[in-house]
């Protein structure tokens, strides 16, 4: 079982109207495959890749929750993150509470607005694989107020938050654990603005990112399952990405990597 440092993110998983459609979309997409879960934990459907943990999809229990990816970040002890979110100047939206022997599962929300889940394993230790087509790739937080949201983070996980020059394209920013040296060689996760170029009503969000061979292709199969593009593919120093919807309304990234990234690594996308 893979050991994630606090603040990694260690696992992904989407809220749906239907997971059956949710189902035939993403197996075609990435070729996963389906495990319907205990009813008293929601009947949250976990994916695999050939037989690996790659992600989860959720029923939603009420139509005004988004429907949307979601990633959740480690900490070795959820009680005392969430005391920290709470200190740091955001939001608690849902109380750690234990998910049987599985870990524990709390909900929060950064001073700009964006929600992420805390995660504390206990026998779920969240993705067996990152980085290989099919899977988890990377993360990055949208938000309208980096001058909250920096800090933020850094109190809560002791990131090293370091800037990226993106040209005038982006203001950018890439995470580190605590402990490691700050960087894009140890990043883990990014901050990208959402300025003027952005909706009006677009509201801070995580992005999450999957891993695929050929982004063009990986496209191409969106559109033809009902999903659509909101951002065209573009190439940049860490592979070509592109921004899509699914086919009932969530939003996520697919990226391929210029070359093949280790399971532990975190290459930054930059936006």
């Amino acid at each position: 079982m893979a050991v994630f440092a606090e603040g990694v993110p260690c696992w992904a998983d989407v809220m749906l109207p239907d997971v059956a459609a949710g189902k035939r979309f993403y197996g075609e997409l990435f070729g996963w495959t389906f495990e319907t879960g205990d009813e008293r934990y929601g009947f949250r459907t976990e994916a695999f890749l050939d037989g690996s943990r790659v992600a989860a999809l959720v029923p939603k229990s009420d139509g005004r929750m988004p429907t949307a990816w979601g990633v959740h970040l480690a900490t070795p002890d959820a009680t005392a993150t969430a005391g920290r979110v709470r200190e740091a100047g955001g939001q608690l939206i849902t109380a750690p509470t234990a998910i049987g022997d599985h870990g524990v599962l709390a909900q929060a929300a950064d001073p700009g607005g964006a929600v992420f889940g805390l995660w504390q394993s206990g026998t779920h230790g969240g993705f067996d694989v990152r980085g290989r087509p099919g899977s988890y790739a990377w993360t990055e937080v949208y938000t309208r107020d980096k001058s909250a949201v920096d800090p933020f983070y850094r109190q809560v996980f002791g990131y090293g938050i370091t800037e990226i020059d993106a040209g005038e394209d982006f203001d950018f920013a890439v995470w580190s654990p605590a402990g490691s040296p700050p960087g894009e060689e140890t990043a883990i996760g990014g901050r990208c603005v959402l300025d003027d170029r952005f909706p009006a009503e677009m509201p801070a969000h995580f992005l999450v990112y999957f891993a695929v061979a050929d982004c063009d292709e990986s496209l191409r199969t969106v559109t033809r399952l009902g999903g659509r593009s909101t951002a065209p593919p573009t190439d940049t120093p860490y592979g070509r990405f592109t921004i899509v919807v699914d086919d009932q309304g969530a939003s996520f990234a697919v990226i391929a990597f210029p070359e093949p990234v280790s399971d532990a690594a975190g290459t930054a996308p930059a936006g």
